[in-house]
């Protein structure tokens, strides 16, 4: 066992909040700590295995066992100890504190703690603090009608699931922003240490503000080994982890042991003299003006795995073994040695100190535990919707464009949506909730109006070269989109708003995060005591249609069929065509709650469409008629449908439509635009979709749909499958065809063009094959001056480039 000291640069050490704490637990502290680990370990060990005899008041029996050993071990201890430890410093400290529990497969610590603490009873009233209560909370563990293995939502104090490694870190930041008296201990196990996401999570030090923010304290648990192998930083001399740690911006102080008493006193010292230099550098920051970047504290931990579990099971080696991972003894219930050693397991812990006759924690277990909304398993802060106000956003007649008629003038989408973002960043300047996030685009992505009200938060050096860099900054910015989304799920989750601002190619980076996070909206939603949060708010612009200038890599629109593939009742996705239509459609995400909500926009410039009332009036239906665009006329119906989603899908319709009222004057065509691209699932499959009544008044039961869309085509198809004119509808859309090349080739080559839509018109409108002949070989004439024409010149036709619409 060993505690570092401090290091000459670092600040000194100063009391925290509350009274400072004595350099050694006491032995009255010492036994009651111990009492509660002990404790919290029993209630682990009997999550895992027991259904009944839970303070083995009788000898233990296979009937009391659970058929089905499902569970993790191995990490349990470790989060045990450091909950004991929180608690302590928690109640002397007077602290606001939150965890965020890396290992999610030591759920059942967490739940052990939660239960000795009372908040886990106050949330589920039948899991009461006692014997009967103890059953209860042991066989619901990993059982059909209980709750899942990991420190999942239905954890009292949770906001980290765990079961995908590699956020743990990132979500911490994210809480700690702006609630300045927050400290968010994170437990980084050693195997999500491995993953790409948490090694760069450990530069969020450098985007912390001492000022505004709370603090993150990071505990690094090396507990040795993964599921079958042992983990990198467990294995590198200390020196080598040290430097690598204090390579990151950190001061680290090691706590090794596997002596218990040992342990307890060097993790009290540990947590002391880290929480005394973060309460020094906020102090230095808050009230003596300090700018540099602190050296903030970390714990690194080392215990076995499995400790205190099995030392041998069946002649191999189990604890401080990869074997402690799960279940340490697997057959219990027809192996008799298995049996007799997980008894003497559960009572090495001697329950009967621990637990009164009727299964009560005794008062030596409880001594450590917080008071209140103090304790980890009842702190606001890992319910944010309780903490959440309402955003003020602006009205949108006040960043709408004029638009007088139709396509007569243009604008770039998201650069008038940023007007309206700096605007919420100005009147959210005092209450600091809302930030935008995104992986070094703000800029690109025309949305740099927001640092005329917030720079960029950043800690580290800085150049007189450098621009909008602000030490208090509320724009978030570094190249990792696992970062960013982390950042803002952690932010979001304790009671704040924002916005993911990402190239469209490249937020698939984020395609299992966001699973994870979906899956966490859909179980809170059936969680009575979780209040709702904001939604997770994407906008994706430097979409696939105008990313001509960086090529093929940067071309794929695909994150919009990985959202729609996810539970209906979480999942949003927009395609507004204008600017106007943007705007109401960020005024409607951004007051949202718990969804996950995907904008697609673009930030060139786009033709207005709409006024601002017809856009609201659009977005709200989700999908309309356009009918000033159409030729359609009286009580007949169309002869054919033009749809579009997406901006440069719309744009190409619109040009389609020109050209067959140029062309085909009698043709009656309707136009129809969908936003929402929900609308088109049946009602039964999503709370946006439309009845077969409004689906068929929309787009007709038997004529041909000719649908432009964003994305690849087959999604269309797959939505719109069981409606009665599906074998009508033809998409066209991204066929995985991109290049360098220019803005219209990129239609052109994925058939998408104003010219190819035409000709669809033409080959699907009965009698028009014969009647449209020479109509068709006018548009297939002009895609092939096409061809020739950018090679020769390098731009796109003059009448393409020029292009008005005069409807």
């Amino acid at each position: 066992m060993s505690v570092d000291t401090p290091q000459p640069s670092a600040p000194s050490p100063a009391p925290g909040r509350g009274a400072p704490r004595p350099a050694a637990l006491g032995a009255d502290e010492l036994r009651t700590l111990d009492a509660h680990w002990r404790a919290a370990n029993y209630l682990a060990v009997g999550q895992i295995y027991l259904m009944a005899n839970p303070l083995l008041t009788e000898p233990l029996r296979p009937e009391h066992v659970k058929p089905r050993l499902l569970g993790h071990w191995g990490t349990s201890p470790g989060l045990n100890l450091v909950y004991t430890h929180l608690n302590r410093v928690i109640r002397a400290r007077e602290l606001d504190a939150l965890c965020v529990w890396g290992p999610g497969h030591g759920g059942p610590a967490v739940v052990a703690g939660s239960w000795l603490e009372g908040s886990y009873t106050e949330t589920y009233p039948d899991i009461t603090r006692d014997a009967a209560g103890m059953a209860r909370l042991f066989k619901q563990f990993s059982f059909p009608g209980g709750v899942p293995s990991h420190v999942a939502p239905e954890t009292p104090g949770s906001i980290h699931e765990g079961g995908e490694l590699g956020y743990s870190l990132s979500h911490a930041y994210g809480a700690a922003l702006d609630h300045p008296d927050l400290v968010a201990v994170c437990v980084v196990g050693d195997g999500e240490a491995e993953t790409g996401p948490l090694a760069t999570s450990w530069h969020s030090n450098k985007f912390l503000d001492p000022v505004h923010d709370g603090a993150v304290l990071p505990i690094l648990h090396l507990n040795g080994y993964k599921i079958a192998n042992p983990a990198v930083l467990a294995r590198i001399p200390d020196d080598e982890l040290d430097a690598l740690l204090r390579g990151y911006g950190h001061d680290p102080l090691h706590v090794i042991g596997d002596d218990p008493a040992a342990v307890h006193q060097a993790m009290a010292r540990a947590l002391d003299t880290a929480l005394d230099r973060i309460a020094a550098i906020q102090r230095a920051a808050r009230e003596d003006g300090a700018t540099e970047r602190p050296r903030w504290p970390m714990i690194v931990l080392r215990t076995p795995k499995g400790w205190t579990g099995p030392a041998e099971v069946d002649g191999l080696p189990v604890e401080n073994t990869w074997r402690a991972h799960q279940v340490p003894l697997p057959g219990v219930r027809d192996n008799p040695d298995h049996l007799r050693q997980l008894e003497a397991w559960l009572r090495s812990y001697r329950p009967e100190e621990l637990f009164d006759e009727d299964g009560r924690p005794r008062a030596d277990v409880l001594a450590c535990v917080p008071d209140g909304a103090r304790r980890l398993g009842a702190t606001p802060y890992a319910n944010g919707g309780l903490m959440l106000r309402e955003l003020p956003l602006p009205p949108l007649e006040r960043h709408a464009v004029e638009v007088d008629k139709p396509g007569a003038t243009m604008h770039e989408p998201t650069r008038v949506l940023g007007d309206l973002l700096e605007d919420v960043m100005r009147a959210t300047a005092d209450r600091r909730d809302f930030r935008l996030v995104g992986p070094d685009e703000t800029a690109s992505n025309r949305l740099q109006a927001v640092y005329e009200a917030s720079g960029k938060a950043w800690q580290a050096g800085t150049f007189d070269v450098d621009e909008d860099l602000d030490r208090h900054g509320r724009v978030m910015e570094i190249l990792s989109e696992h970062t960013c989304q982390g950042w803002l799920e952690g932010y979001l989750l304790t009671g704040r708003h924002g916005l993911f601002s990402c190239y469209e190619a490249f937020v698939h980076i984020v395609d299992s995060m966001v699973n994870q996070h979906v899956k966490w909206l859909r179980v809170t939603r059936r969680l009575p005591w979780r209040a709702p949060i904001a939604s997770l708010n994407y906008l994706l612009t430097s979409h696939v249609w105008r990313q001509d200038h960086n090529g093929f890599s940067h071309q794929d629109p695909g994150f919009v069929d990985h959202i729609l593939n996810k539970s209906p009742e979480a999942v949003r996705v927009y395609l507004p065509p204008d600017a106007n239509t943007l705007l109401s459609v960020a005024d409607h995400v951004l007051r949202s709650r718990d969804y996950v909500n995907v904008v697609v926009a673009g930030k060139q410039p786009c033709f207005d469409w709409l006024s601002m009332e017809q856009a609201k009036a659009h977005c709200a239906r989700g999908a309309g008629i356009w009918d000033w665009a159409g030729t359609e006329t009286g009580d007949r119906e169309p002869d054919v449908v033009l749809a579009c989603a997406g901006d440069v899908p719309t744009q190409e319709v619109m040009a389609a439509a020109q050209l067959l009222r140029r062309h085909l004057p009698e043709l009656a065509v309707r136009v129809v635009n969908v936003v929402d691209i929900a609308r088109l699932l049946p009602r039964g499959e999503h709370p946006h979709g439309m009845s077969d009544f409004e689906y068929d008044g929309l787009f007709t039961a038997g004529k041909p749909v000719i649908f432009a869309y964003h994305g690849y085509p087959w999604l269309i198809h797959r939505l719109a499958y069981s409606r009665t004119g599906h074998h009508h509808l033809h998409v066209r859309g991204y066929k995985e065809i991109g290049t360098t090349t220019t803005p219209f080739d990129m239609v052109v080559r994925n058939d998408l063009d104003r010219y190819r839509l035409v000709m669809d018109v033409i080959d699907r409108v009965p009698g028009l094959a014969v009647r449209a002949a020479a109509v068709r070989q006018r548009m297939e004439d002009v895609r092939l001056r096409h061809h020739d024409w950018i090679r020769d010149h390098g731009t796109d036709l003059p009448e393409v480039a020029d292009w008005t619409w005069d409807g």
